[in-house]
């Protein structure tokens, strides 16, 4: 039942990654129409004039393959091992839990430090899930 819970919260990872993209090609083609940046821009990706709208929200959709790899790649080591614990999926749903405030901030007021104090707590729940991964699989915890 937990290997369950556990593909709920990287399907949940997986659905935040969709959602930013699709905010982001909101703002970039919202941009585009209003002029603010040229279409051919798009075909080498040269963003650098583009408003800090759109370069947040490519930020932040580019912040998806970057900490979550590691969420995902300890997910399916888990899976695969058979090494699920109540803990790894408590920490996995508090991992994506601030992947999501994470992005609400990102892409809303963009309150520095606070999107940072979350990032860290993201940060700490990923490292406890290898630790619990490591424990469990090593030692049987």
């Amino acid at each position: 039942m937990l290997e369950k819970f556990l593909i709920l919260t990287i399907f949940a990872q997986v659905i935040l990654t969709y959602g930013i993209l699709v905010v982001m090609g909101r703002r970039r083609f919202s941009a585009a129409k209003q002029k603010l940046i040229q279409k051919e821009d798009f075909a080498t990706m040269r963003l650098e004039t583009a408003p800090d709208h759109v370069r947040v929200a490519d930020r932040s959709f580019i912040n998806q393959f970057e900490i979550p790899v590691l969420f995902y790649v300890a997910s399916l080591t888990a899976l695969s091992l058979n090494a699920v614990s109540v803990w790894f999926v408590a920490f996995s749903c508090v991992f994506v839990t601030t992947r999501f405030a994470h992005a609400i901030i990102h892409l809303g007021k963009n309150t520095v430090i606070v999107r940072y104090r979350i990032f860290l707590i993201s940060c700490l729940m990923n490292l406890l899930q290898w630790l619990c991964l490591l424990f469990t699989v090593f030692i049987g915890i």
